[in-house]
């Protein structure tokens, strides 16, 4: 058996979204592992944003790492992923009355944005007998693991109490970006003036082309099937915003820049949007998240001491408990000391019926 770990942590500094905590929390999340669960060093690839002698968490960066570390496994071994950053959601742009919902995406360094979809399509290729554990101290990330179930449920008959007014304390940030706030972001990282909702995906397309995010690809080539079909009738067009148009436009025809999206493979136009995805993780895939859909993580602190309240939750608890506790019980405590310390989100375990009472980790 083997033991493979990638540590997440993206502080984006100098930026409006700039967090302070989730460096602090790779640190510490790789010192866990190697006192208390016997990771050796070899075996754990950190990408941080503040060094640049570290590789850097880039969308291509994060997506080739989770490839290189599910296609590296066998049957037997032990993958665990710790991701420190914000979360964020796209709004569907189809610009038709469609039922489908946002993409629930992590945001990387460049904001080559990577959704839910993009990891479980990588994700459900871990071998069988293989144990995958996904540690997020994020928002919008309960969606990684496809399959699974929030095990726990509320477990709060009334709302969290304030305390001590953690919650309005000036050193806590949250770790989840509004969409105003990543519009402008990836204006700053990007050097586009004129993104908006409508043009975003067509926007990290344009960008970063064959690195973008598949599901973005995905769009793109549904999109570039409705031009083919109905270039006359102006179908879409005025609802994708002007770049898109006039970028689409002039691409059709490329057939070089069209390759990677013509050989892409869609099922349908639902697949294409949000929500879907190819193929299930089965058994295998343990989801930890910072907080519930309709809250937020937060970043505490000031710069030297800052960290991710719930990624300080968990170690205090495995800490205390050398590292031998249960999925269900870490979560549990967790939800307890934040509580305490008077911050309302309320972690999630997600996973198969089967892991619920499991030792962490192993």
């Amino acid at each position: 058996m083997v033991k493979k770990a990638i540590l997440i942590g993206i502080n984006y500094p100098g930026t409006e979204g700039e967090l302070l905590g989730c460096i602090n929390d790779v640190t510490r999340t790789h010192k866990s592992l190697v006192e208390l669960f016997g990771f050796l060093e070899e075996n754990i690839t950190e990408l941080i944003d503040t060094e640049k002698s570290k590789i850097q968490p880039t969308g291509k960066n994060i997506r080739q790492a989770f490839s290189d570390l599910v296609e590296s496994a066998k049957s037997g071994d032990f993958l665990f992923v710790h991701y420190s950053g914000h979360g964020t959601r796209l709004p569907p742009e189809t610009g038709e009355d469609d039922d489908t919902e946002f993409d629930e995406c992590i945001v990387p360094s460049d904001h080559n944005y990577i959704t839910d979809d993009d990891i479980r399509e990588i994700v459900d290729k871990v071998p069988k007998g293989c144990s995958f554990t996904f540690v997020s101290d994020s928002c919008h990330t309960g969606g990684l693991i496809d399959s699974a179930k929030e095990q726990i449920g509320e477990s709060f008959k009334k709302k969290p109490k304030k305390r001590d007014g953690t919650e309005n304390r000036t050193n806590t940030r949250n770790r989840f970006l509004p969409l105003e706030t990543s519009i402008n972001m990836l204006k700053q990282a990007t050097g586009k003036d004129d993104i908006e909702v409508g043009n975003i995906r067509a926007t990290l397309f344009d960008v970063f082309g064959d690195d973008a995010s598949p599901k973005v690809k995905k769009f793109i080539k549904v999109i570039l099937s409705n031009l083919q079909e109905s270039i006359g009738e102006g179908l879409m067009l005025g609802n994708i915003g002007k770049l898109a148009t006039d970028f689409l436009t002039e691409k059709l025809n490329d057939e070089d820049f069209l390759k990677p999206e013509i050989q892409t493979q869609v099922g349908s136009k639902k697949e294409v949007y949000a929500g879907a995805c190819n193929g299930e993780l089965g058994n295998n895939g343990i989801l930890l998240s910072g907080c519930q859909t309709d809250q937020f993580s937060a970043d505490v602190g000031s710069k030297v001491k800052a960290y991710g309240a719930f990624t300080n939750s968990i170690h205090t608890i495995l800490a205390e408990t050398k590292g031998k506790i249960s999925y269900k019980d870490l979560v549990l405590k967790s939800r307890k000391l934040l509580d305490k310390q008077g911050y309302p989100q309320r972690p999630g375990l997600y996973c198969s019926d089967c892991y619920v009472n499991a030792s962490f980790i192993c």
